[in-house]
């Protein structure tokens, strides 16, 4: 059952011994400090029509904090699961579960006469996106805020049953959209991608054939970065890929 397990996998897995030191919220992501130096990103999510769970997360243990991840005040969300990301995504859990360093999502996916949904506008500028995908059968790019040739992300419902390959971008797990997503998919090889993206291995149980994520290496720099402009934190972090 996908629905809440989701969320209930990455809760069980946090530690014990960790607070939040700081959270930091930026243009586009919101960051989470822990106390044993780790940091975490999530997207910024704004929405705040209901109240917060909890006054504050800093100084809280992560595994009470980190249940802000369920919360409907969005903006508590992100900094769930950023807090969430800064226990799993950290190189040294990397080098334990042997995840690779990858530059792209789609490194070693067979694409010739596939049915390719992307839960997210995650096309590169270059145009190299595009390319690499001009043996596929048929392409849908799924957009709460459309692009030029985008669907609007109601469209998942009708498009991504008949897809083969998925793409879904991490911040799906903090509009709790991810859930039915993943429903949608069944059957599909199924890739989260994105800096929202937790890097657990025990989410490679609900069905997804891989997770693409990042891990936080220059903290002091990204959280100026971020609290400056809306941008990537692609320059502040490595991008690593965990295969079920």
């Amino acid at each position: 059952m996908v629905s809440t397990a989701f969320y209930e996998i990455l809760l069980a897995g946090l530690p014990r011994d960790v607070r939040v030191e700081r959270i930091v919220h930026g243009i586009s992501w919101t960051a989470a400090v822990l106390d044993n130096g780790s940091c975490g990103v999530a997207m910024h999510t704004a929405g705040e029509s209901v109240r917060r769970s909890f006054a504050s997360l800093e100084g809280l243990p992560v595994r009470d904090a980190a249940r802000a991840a369920c919360s409907w005040n969005l903006e508590e969300a992100s900094e769930g699961m950023a807090i969430i990301n800064a226990c799993y995504n950290t190189t040294e859990r990397m080098e334990r579960f042997g995840c690779r360093y990858t530059d792209s999502a789609l490194e070693g996916i067979e694409l010739r006469n596939r049915t390719v949904g992307f839960v997210g506008h995650m096309l590169r500028r270059d145009g190299s996106t595009e390319a690499m995908l001009q043996e596929a059968k048929a392409w849908y790019v799924l957009e709460r805020e459309p692009k030029t040739g985008d669907y609007p992300d109601t469209a998942c419902e009708y498009i991504l049953p008949k897809c083969d390959l998925v793409l879904i971008t991490g911040s799906a797990a903090v509009n709790k959209t991810m859930p039915r997503l993943l429903e949608l998919a069944q059957g599909a090889q199924i890739i989260l991608t994105g800096p929202t993206v937790p890097l657990c291995p025990e989410l490679l149980g609900l069905g997804i054939s891989r997770l693409n994520g990042q891990v936080i290496t220059e903290t002091e720099p990204m959280l100026k970065r971020i609290l400056e402009a809306e941008t990537s934190v692609n320059a502040f972090s490595r991008h690593y890929t965990l295969d079920a």
